[in-house]
């Protein structure tokens, strides 16, 4: 089973994942910050990774170091639940429309962390939550998760819809990428014979 389960806890944070690669997109988030759960959830359903998270942080701050922390610990368990990557498809793309919204996620699971950024916002906040926290995440999910991920803007003016196809497209874009690919399931996706 391409399972993982990690704990994170720092003096800022202490957070708990667990993943569950060929689930249905179960999700049971709780991190304090109610947009930022809305978007995990997003996150689980279009992916069909079942996901747990609790999450406390220092809210009394702000939501930075809550959020941050977050995408390191689901990146740590997405690489821990891949294993040697034999068999997955690899990568993934998507064209996410979201009303006034769409946003382009492309991804590669190569062990090799990249993040292009093209989104902007209308908007400093989405409610409470700073909408510069959503590329704070994908840094950090990238970065832990050893995944080259490019996330586009086609266009898009409401601040929500545009954070929300970002989630979404990334999740469809993962979905696809953490497969098992029926053709080379014994098979590592490189000519390196490595990921």
């Amino acid at each position: 089973m391409r399972r993982a389960s990690i704990t994170r806890k720092t003096a800022e944070t202490a957070i708990s994942v667990e993943l569950n690669l060929d689930g249905t997109g179960k999700y049971d988030n709780q991190t304090g910050v109610g947009f930022f759960d809305h978007m995990l959830d997003q996150l689980s359903r279009h992916s069909l990774i079942d996901m747990t998270i609790r999450a406390e942080g220092d809210l009394h701050i702000d939501d930075h170091h809550t959020v941050e922390d977050t995408g390191i610990a689901i990146g740590q368990a997405l690489v821990e639940a891949l294993g040697d990557k034999k068999g997955i498809r690899r990568y993934g793309e998507c064209h996410l429309p979201m009303d006034d919204a769409q946003v382009r996620a492309a991804l590669d699971l190569s062990a090799r962390p990249f993040l292009i950024w093209n989104v902007e916002f209308a908007a400093p906040k989405i409610g409470t939550f700073d909408t510069e926290l959503v590329r704070e995440f994908f840094q950090a999910l990238a970065t832990h998760g050893g995944i080259t991920l490019h996330i586009d803007q086609i266009h898009g003016f409401n601040a929500h819809h545009v954070a929300e196809a970002a989630f979404k497209a990334v999740a469809r874009a993962l979905r696809v990428a953490v497969e098992t690919d029926p053709r080379k399931a014994d098979a590592i996706p490189s000519t390196k014979g490595a990921l």
